[in-house]
């Protein structure tokens, strides 16, 4: 079974927006979401989105986990997982907790990875006073 029957497969009896819809706007939902059309606009969830083979956004994701399979032309910002599949193509910057890209996918962008562990405190630097030695000295120089 292919990867494009997989995702159909898995998202059976979810929300789709199929190949042949585009929108213009903003989509907002709560659990499961599987685009394989056309949206140009914003896209805000706390739930889970899988751009489908056909899949083509152009415009700014916010969601808490996404698997891309087409298209995204925009930032995408994941409170957990991001998955990039083999055939994807994702040019704008990316901000997730995981992140798995796949050999072959595309994408072009920064990419900003923290698992959630709070970030460690920059070492304090320490520094004693000692008495200056001459600086000629140090170097060799002459007195």
């Amino acid at each position: 079974m292919t990867d494009h029957r997989n995702y159909m497969a898995e998202h059976s009896g979810k929300d789709v927006l199929s190949s042949d819809v585009e929108i213009k706007g903003s989509i907002k939902f709560k659990k499961d979401l599987l685009i394989d059309g056309k949206v140009e606009g914003e896209i805000n969830s706390d739930g889970a989105l899988t751009i489908g083979e056909n899949g083509d956004i152009r415009g700014e994701i916010k969601t808490k986990s996404i698997t891309v399979y087409g298209k995204v032309h925009g930032n995408i910002t994941v409170g957990e997982r991001c998955e990039l599949k083999s055939c994807c193509t994702l040019q704008g910057d990316l901000k997730a907790a995981h992140l798995v890209v796949e050999e072959g996918a595309s994408f072009i962008g920064k990419s900003e990875v923290n698992s959630g562990k709070p970030a460690a405190s920059k070492p304090e630097i320490v520094r004693h006073e000692e008495p200056a030695a001459p600086i000629k000295a140090a170097f060799g120089g002459r007195s």
